[in-house]
Parts: C-alpha cells; sequence; structure tokens
C-alpha cells in the first residue's frame, strides 16, 4: 500500500518506447465509462489522440464498441473542459486561479466551517463516473472519513439503493449480486431492464444484443417485461407491458405459482430458516389482485411461471426500472427469490455469483463500510444505504435550519440538480450555500454554483483497473489498462485532488485515524500512498492472487500488465456459500424489512387503480451516459432524443399530434415537452431520457447547451420515496398531459 515510489510498480510502457515521443503508437485500454468496459485500441500521437478503434483482441468485448467509446478522445481534447482551477467571481463567472491558490481557499472554507457547525455541515455528493476509477474509488472512504460527515448521498442513491439494500439482508454485503449466466441459460427473463442499450447493468457484458441472440439461436428463449417495448424487448420472443411499479406484484404472483406447482426447490443447505414466514405472508397475497395491480394478467403470469419452472435453465434479471420504483427493494428482493426458490441460484444458465480477481464486497466488509440504516438523516429520517443517505432529501437538510444543518458541498463527478428529484428546488438550495467545491472537468448546471471548481487531468492520463465491474460480470475477468496520454504538468489525477483534500482536512488515504496519522508523518521521509499499489496489494490477496509467493501461478500486478489485453479468468462458478457474509453461510430471505414491505405491498394492491391515472418513466439512450457527454457533438447529432414518448390512444385523448409541444405537469412542476407519438409505449405510461435539460451550461458547454432538452427530475417529486431505502421513486411518477394552448397572435 505504501511506496517510496510509484514507479516502483514496474508497470510496461504500452508503446515499448518512451512515452514523450511524438511517434504515434497504440495502447490498449478498457473503455472505463460504463460497466462493459469494451476493450479499445488509441492510437496517440504525443497528446493527440489521433483515432479510436476497438480491440478485437479483447477476450470479452471481442471487437464490440458503442458510440460512447468512440467518442472518449472527444472528451479529452472538448475546448470546453477545464484546464485550471477555477474560482466564482461575484457575478456568477469565473477566473482561472493557482492550485495551490484553490487548494488553500478549500481547505480554509471547508475547515471554517466545520470548525462552527460541525462535521455534518458539510455534505459530499458522489457521481456515478467514480465507479469506473479505481483511485477516486479508493479515496473516497478516506475522504469522507477526514471530513467526519454523516451527509453522504451520491449517484447510486439515486438508482441502487434497492439492489444494495437487497443484497445486504439477503446475502450479508451490499455488494454481492447474483448475475445472469447469459451465455449458458435457456430461458432469459428480464424484467425493467433495457441490456441492448445498457449492455446489461449489474450484469456487465460488451455485446448484449449478440449474446440474447445467441439464447434464441440455441433454441432458448428470451421475455421481456416492461412499460414499454423496448430496444431489447423487440427483438425478444415476448414482450409484456407492465404497469409501471408493478413489477414486485408480477413477480411475487410468480413465486407463488412456482411454489405452489413445484415446491421449495432451493437446497436448504443454502438458504437460513425462516421460508415458512415469508410463505405465510405470500399467501395472504391473492393472485388476482397480484395480476390487478401489475397490470398483467393472471393466466399470462401463470403461463410465463410454467415456462421458467419447467425450463432446463432459466434465469430472472432485474434492474434499474425494477429498483427505481414504490416498491423497488422488495421487487428486487423478489426477482432473487425466485431465482433462489426455484433453484435457479449459484448453477449453470442460472443466476451465479462471479469471482472478482479483487474483491471489493470483502474490502468493504473489512473496512466496516456496508451496511444498511445504520444512520438517518436528520430532517426525515431516511435511512443510510452502503454510507449513503437518500439523494432525495438533500434539499430539506440544506434549507431546514439546527445543529447539522448542511452549509457546504463537495460534488465529485456530479450532476444532481439534473439527477435528483425536484432539480429546480435543489438548484435553489445549492445556491444559498456558504461554500460549494466541486471536482469536475465541465461548468454544468451544479458546478455553476460552485465557489471552486477543481479539474483532474482526465482518466486517459491515468492508468485504470477496474474493482467494482468484476463483481457483476458475466464472466470473470481481470485487466489493468495504461494510461493512454500523459498527464500533463501540473494538472493532477482524480484520486490526488481528494487524496490533497483529504490532507488538509487532517485525514488520509486509509480512513482509518491511526494510519492517517502514521502516514502523514511517514510522507515528510518520502512515503507515498498510490491507488495501484493498493490495488496490487488487493489482486495479490484475493482468489486469483499469488499472495505474494514467489512459487504461485497466481496474479500479481506485473503479470496482469502484460496481458494488455486483459485476462479471461473463465465462466462463472457455481456455488452459493462462498459468496455468501452472513455468518450461518446462507440466503436470508425472512428479514424484517423484506416482511414488512411484504404487507405493505398486501395493502397496496388490494387498492384500486386509480381511474385515468399516467405515469412517467424514464427512458436510456445508447449515446447518452447520464448528463455529461452531451457536449460532444456526434453524441446529440440528428433527431432529437430528449422527447416524451406518448401512446396514440394517450395523443388522441389529448388532442396532441406527433411533433407537438405540450404541457407535462406533476406536483411538483409544469413545464413544456415535445412530444413523439409511439405505440411502444403502454396506455396511461409517458416516457422522458434522464441527463438532460442543459439550457443554463450554454456559456459554458456549447454543444451541450445548444442541445439542452429537459431534466426528466424536474417532474420528479422528491417527497415521496420507496420505504426501505428511501429512494426516490424514478418510475411510476404521476402526471398530466395536456395540449398547449396557442395563443390568439400566434
Amino acid at each position: 500500500m505504501l511506496r517510496r515510489d510509484p514507479d516502483d510498480l514496474n508497470l510496461p510502457n504500452p508503446s515499448g518506447s518512451s512515452s514523450r515521443t511524438q511517434t504515434t503508437r497504440i495502447v490498449h485500454r478498457s473503455c472505463s465509462l460504463c460497466e462493459a468496459c469494451c476493450g479499445l485500441d488509441f492510437e496517440v500521437d504525443g497528446d493527440r489522440i489521433v483515432s479510436v478503434r476497438p480491440d478485437h483482441d479483447d477476450p470479452v468485448s471481442k471487437g464490440y464498441v458503442c458510440p460512447k467509446g468512440v467518442a472518449m478522445a472527444s472528451i479529452h481534447h472538448d475546448p470546453d473542459r477545464l484546464r485550471s482551477p477555477m474560482r466564482r467571481k461575484e457575478d456568477g463567472t469565473f477566473e482561472p486561479i493557482s492550485w495551490d491558490a484553490a487548494y488553500d481557499l478549500v481547505a480554509e472554507k471547508l475547515n471554517g466551517i466545520r470548525t462552527r457547525h460541525g462535521a455534518d455541515a458539510i455534505a459530499l455528493y458522489i457521481g456515478n463516473p467514480i465507479t469506473h476509477n479505481h483511485g477516486a474509488l479508493l479515496m473516497r472512504h478516506g475522504l469522507t472519513k477526514a471530513i467526519g460527515t454523516h451527509n453522504s448521498y451520491s449517484a447510486g442513491s439515486q438508482d441502487t439503493s434497492p439492489r444494495f439494500a437487497a443484497s445486504h439482508y439477503m446475502y450479508g454485503s451490499s455488494l454481492v449480486v447474483s448475475v445472469p449466466d447469459i451465455d449458458r441459460t435457456q430461458y432469459f427473463l428480464c424484467i425493467g431492464a433495457n441490456p441492448y442499450i445498457s449492455q446489461g447493468s449489474a450484469m456487465a457484458g460488451p455485446n448484449v444484443k449478440a449474446r440474447v441472440r445467441a439464447i434464441r439461436a440455441r433454441g432458448g428463449k428470451v421475455v421481456v417485461v416492461d412499460p414499454r417495448r423496448s430496444e431489447t424487448a423487440r427483438d425478444a420472443d415476448e414482450h409484456v407491458s407492465i404497469r409501471p411499479g408493478g413489477d414486485a406484484a408480477f413477480l411475487l404472483a410468480m413465486i407463488k405459482v412456482v411454489v405452489a406447482r413445484k415446491g421449495f426447490r432451493a437446497a436448504a443447505a443454502n438458504v437460513s430458516p425462516g421460508w415458512p414466514e415469508v410463505a405465510r405472508k405470500l399467501e395472504r397475497l391473492s393472485l388476482d389482485d397480484l395480476a390487478r395491480s401489475c397490470g398483467v394478467a393472471r393466466d399470462l403470469i401463470e403461463r410465463i411461471a410454467h415456462e421458467f419452472s419447467d425450463a432446463p435453465k432459466a434465469v430472472c434479471y432485474t434492474r434499474i426500472g425494477v429498483c427505481n420504483n414504490q416498491f423497488g427493494t422488495l421487487a428486487t428482493y423478489a426477482g432473487d427469490m425466485l431465482n433462489v426458490l426455484d433453484g435457479r441460484l449459484g448453477v449453470e444458465g442460472g443466476s451465479m455469483f462471479p469471482t472478482p480477481a479483487i474483491d471489493a464486497a470483502a474490502m468493504a466488509h473489512a473496512g466496516k463500510m456496508d451496511g444498511h440504516a445504520r444512520w438517518r438523516s436528520r430532517v426525515r429520517g431516511l435511512p443510510e444505504t452502503i454510507g449513503d443517505l437518500p439523494a432525495a432529501t438533500m434539499a430539506d437538510e440544506m434549507e431546514t435550519p439546527g445543529a447539522g444543518q448542511i452549509k457546504a458541498l463537495i460534488t465529485f463527478a456530479g450532476n444532481p440538480v439534473l439527477s435528483v428529484p425536484n432539480g429546480r428546488r435543489l438548484a435553489k438550495a445549492i445556491e444559498g450555500l456558504d461554500f460549494m467545491v466541486s471536482v469536475d472537468i465541465y461548468i454544468n448546471e451544479t458546478t455553476r454554483f460552485a465557489d471552486v471548481i477543481l479539474p483532474p487531468d482526465g482518466v486517459l492520463a491515468d492508468d485504470h483497473i477496474d474493482l467494482v465491474v468484476p463483481a457483476v460480470a458475466i464472466r470473470n475477468v481481470v485487466r489493468w489498462s495504461p494510461p493512454v496520454v500523459e498527464q500533463r504538468g501540473g494538472a493532477p489525477h482524480d484520486w490526488e485532488i481528494l487524496h490533497e483534500l483529504a490532507l488538509r482536512m487532517g485525514g488520509g488515504p486509509f480512513g482509518v485515524p491511526a494510519l492517517d496519522a502514521a502516514y502523514r508523518v511517514g510522507r515528510k521521509y518520502g512515503w507515498k500512498w498510490t491507488p495501484t499499489s493498493m490495488a496490487e496489494l488487493l489482486l495479490r490477496m484475493g482468489p486469483w492472487g499469488d499472495k505474494y509467493l514467489p512459487w504461485s501461478k497466481g496474479l500479481n500486478m506485473k503479470k496482469l500488465a502484460a496481458a494488455e489485453h486483459g485476462i479471461d479468468l473463465g465462466a462463472l462458478q457455481p456455488g452459493v456459500e462462498r459468496r455468501m457474509y452472513h455468518r450461518d453461510k446462507r440466503v436470508h430471505l425472512a428479514e424484517k424489512p423484506f416482511l414488512d414491505a411484504l404487507d405493505e405491498l398486501a395493502a397496496h394492491v388490494a387498492r384500486p387503480i386509480p381511474e385515468g391515472e399516467m405515469l412517467l418513466v424514464g427512458r436510456r439512450d445508447l449515446r447518452t451516459n447520464n448528463s455529461w457527454m452531451h457536449n460532444v457533438p456526434e453524441l446529440v447529432a440528428g433527431r432529437d432524443r430528449c422527447t416524451l414518448y406518448v401512446h396514440p390512444e394517450d395523443a388522441a385523448r389529448e388532442g396532441i399530434a406527433d411533433g407537438d409541444v405540450a404541457i407535462l405537469e406533476s406536483r411538483v412542476h409544469s413545464g413544456e415537452i415535445r412530444v413523439h407519438v409511439t405505440d411502444e409505449m403502454r396506455p396511461g405510461v409517458v416516457s422522458l431520457p434522464h441527463g438532460w435539460g442543459h439550457a443554463p451550461s450554454l456559456p459554458w458547454q456549447k454543444v451541450a447547451g445548444s442541445h439542452p432538452g429537459v431534466s426528466a427530475n424536474d417532474w420528479t417529486d422528491d417527497a415521496v420515496v420507496e420505504s426501505i431505502v428511501g429512494q426516490s421513486i424514478l418510475n411510476g411518477v404521476p402526471v398530466r398531459l395536456r395540449a398547449k394552448v396557442q395563443s390568439a397572435a400566434a
């Protein structure tokens, strides 16, 4: 973990020559933008990226890449990217300052606020890119502990907390996730996910389209359950249109059918006592009520349940649409429980556990970083999940006076004004803070309020090793990627910025007071901490590592670096017990939060569905990565992607034609949006993509500001949250749609 010089790793130069030469060279690197981690070939001339192409020798992606991966060069060369620290002036414009001046100002302000108001007066918001940045990820815990705050928020608290909580209670670790063995299954039940576009969120695997089509080619069946006939659903054997928020009811109905038909098939050794209590809760649920609530006919549910149970190899996969609704945690648990009860957990072609070379779950468990409801938010009492409070309560904590009120905010690679519900309210709350600092390469809808912006050099100037993705990958894969370009003089990496802030807040990289204190002393004698040396320790001590034994054939960083295209360690391995973190090494089905949620659902499904309801859901696009890649011209070219999808029946009822601008209203917002009429939507459901709303950024991001769109989260209600984790309900937002009234002059 500690080295006198990070170059002690002696990692090979990918070009085979000095990185300072101007000779064009090819660098093989993981995309590191999303979970697919496609292999890329960068042709580089000095600091200039000449081209980006798919790496056909990558053992997993095998030459596949999406438009976002190819666009990485455009981000690197973007003229709107920040190249030096910026300080906001009183008139709202920004001026460059030196790194020393920036660090001094940030440390002075943050330490002053902590002294006057306490550690909880400083909040953190961490964006999604940290998942694919091993240096920043390894420094996050140290920075949070250095500050001492409980007010930590993240993009994960917006879309993944139900998955984390379900895993925590079922498997004993938030970071243990069972992954569909998509390459060997015969029946793929895909619920609330669009893997053709996402490339398999929590099912990381490049070119999912080819893998799904291979299921059908070998005689299997693909069923997609979604309120929209998505890109994946169009290619499936069967699309089941479901009412938004109905996933838990649908899955529990399937479970009732499967258990009634074949009983409890899971091996008793893998499941803790408590199933009878769950069974009693299920008995009180009526199949007819469940079917009516989810909007899927009972006979259709029964047929799919029979097909699933009869298939020789079957798997149920749930993701973002299932997480982000009223019963997100219960629905996620129900998807896993279906796999457990039908004997599909830990077997080939079912839902299996990866064996990651660097085990993030083990690291989090050892560092006591994992858990749920260990503390709660000050104003609304919402629980933390794996260290983060629900972002839905950020504005409450900023606006409500009293001890612990948020006075300062640190954002890292995040844009909560576009990512958090009721974004307009949050923007006003952020604007009223005493101080804000952002680690970001852009001035965006959130960072425009920052007093100081600290821009890192960018991920392509640093090496990279995947820490999180292997835990949800469809094959056991590990890869170290070298830097593509040289680090610019004076420009720090992401992790170096967080490292400096942690030191100036009295902490260090470990998040353990004694170790951090020793480290601060050791730095005076030349000791350095680097994330790659930490990753090497985790790799060598991991399940595939050499354990520092000279005769071992296991992995170390030099072997990994020598495999320039990465190492495919093979298919997922059967078994359950090895990935259980409960003391009894079993899957827990009868934890109290699940039992309480089953009672809540029973009351819900008995109620009538509101007449004439209209519900808003999200949508993914292949050219979009949340909110931060819309300043790339090639990714926003062509048709307008920020449109509201509306079923023809709903459009006709309101007198709205394709291409019209209509008015969309929710409890918290009313605004204009252009409509696209399409029969791929379920009647009564409209869809708007996430991550747009760039009009405020036009002065700083010319391309994004010229293609602004609207923010779906302006309509999302921050007062309504899921009961177990307190997460925002992003799918199934009640809305009203009406035609825009044209003025007489028009």
